[in-house]
């Protein structure tokens, strides 16, 4: 029986990847071969990590603390684990480039503990739109962000391995960085839940929008096509914008409110508890994605499909591709097009048979390996890193 140590951000905090690692940890600290999960979590305003069943919670690094490395190798020398994963997309410690760059050397340097190392990495600087995403402010800035990100990429490659969660990017690290410990691991759906109801609740339908705002991910577009939606006639819609600024972007979504405090049927839920989730999606008839650029595989896009709902999504570079090789689908719009978004919104609100089709489609793709089979994929990594380092 192992003690595994887990590196992720961790509700209550809402610090991107949380969602992910409390679904990780959960199926984790009941796998037969884990007798304990340490999860070194983050600190956050919003009180200690939740706490769980075979799990001690240990509160080790803060996002943009610049001693993070140092406060992380101790609470991991002091606890020792047998293996260690670590949960990170580029942003995970910080959105300033400091304090985000050391954060992600932690795994190599963990390596230097001699305990095994595996990094599960939702996305890669090379794919992302550094000035989009708000962490460049110049075309200059980006591109030296971009060489950052490849030098940050090869430090994480230094893990004993690295999970990606797309096809293609395995395929591009493997090829660009001529790496050979990189490995294709499924994201896994967050539960392993009953078939839902693909009919949408009476009442007033509901178009949700749901995720960190105020970057690449934008609800103004979205916003002026619901107007126009009420405009043409459909009278029975809401839109309801769920979740919280993007850190790069404080006060925008206070902002957005107020400029539109006369639309009827707009909602802002703030911060999702991981309890209201279900009923979140189960309300909404479809579920949109006003994104200008993408950092990789969406979270959001796998819990819609959990719970059969239908997607609108933007026609942006390889972010089609993406989906469609992870197995989902939807009406695909332009983006920052307002009336391409309105007519792919219209066309599954006009189509309860389109909207079905979407629905079950995606409840396919996002169940399909249940997050048990993922950590299970895990594990027998891990143990075999455990038994060639006892020879």
């Amino acid at each position: 029986m192992l003690n595994i140590g887990f590196v992720s951000a961790f509700p209550p905090g809402q610090n991107s990847l949380n969602e992910y690692g409390y679904h990780f940890v959960s199926h984790l600290s009941r796998h037969e071969r884990v007798k304990t999960v340490t999860l070194f979590a983050d600190e956050t305003v919003d009180g200690p990590p939740t706490p769980m069943r075979g799990v001690d919670e240990i509160v080790a690094w803060r996002f943009n603390a610049l001693g993070n490395p140092v406060r992380l190798l101790r609470a991991i020398r002091k606890a020792r684990p047998d293996a260690l994963l670590f949960n990170l997309q580029f942003a995970t410690f910080g959105d300033t480039r400091v304090a985000g760059a050391l954060g992600l050397l932690v795994p190599a340097l963990a390596r230097l503990t001699r305990i095994p190392v595996g990094v599960i990495l939702h996305n890669l600087a090379d794919n992302v739109d550094m000035q989009d995403a708000g962490f460049a402010g110049s075309a200059l800035a980006a591109k030296v962000m971009k060489l950052a990100g490849r030098v940050l990429t090869r430090a994480l490659l230094k893990a004993d391995y690295v999970a990606l969660t797309i096809p293609r990017y395995v395929e591009f690290v493997r090829e660009s960085y001529g790496a050979r410990n990189v490995l294709l691991s499924p994201h896994g759906s967050f539960e392993e839940i009953a078939v839902p109801s693909f009919s949408v609740p009476d009442g007033d339908r509901t178009i949700l929008a749901f995720g960190k705002w105020g970057t690449y991910k934008t609800v103004d577009v979205l916003i002026e096509a619901y107007r126009q939606l009420r405009d043409r006639g459909y009278r029975d819609l809401r839109l309801v914008i769920a979740g919280t600024d993007s850190p790069n972007a404080p006060g925008y979504l206070a902002s957005i409110a107020e400029e539109n405090s006369d639309l009827e049927g707009l909602e802002f839920t703030g911060y999702v508890a991981e309890s209201d989730v279900a009923g979140l999606f189960g309300n909404a008839e479809v579920v949109a994605f006003p994104y200008t650029s993408t950092t990789g595989s969406s979270g959001v896009l796998h819990q819609a499909g959990e719970y059969g709902r239908a997607a609108v999504l933007p026609r942006i570079g390889d972010l089609v591709d993406i989906i469609e090789e992870e197995g989902f689908a939807g009406e695909y719009f332009e983006p920052g097009d307002t009336q391409s978004l309105v007519n792919a919104l219209a066309t599954v609100l006009d189509s309860p048979e389109r909207r079905e089709q979407l629905g079950r489609q995606n409840y396919a793709a996002a169940t399909g390996i249940p997050m048990s089979e993922v950590v299970h994929w895990h594990m027998i990594h891990l143990q075999r890193l455990l038994v060639r380092k006892r020879r």
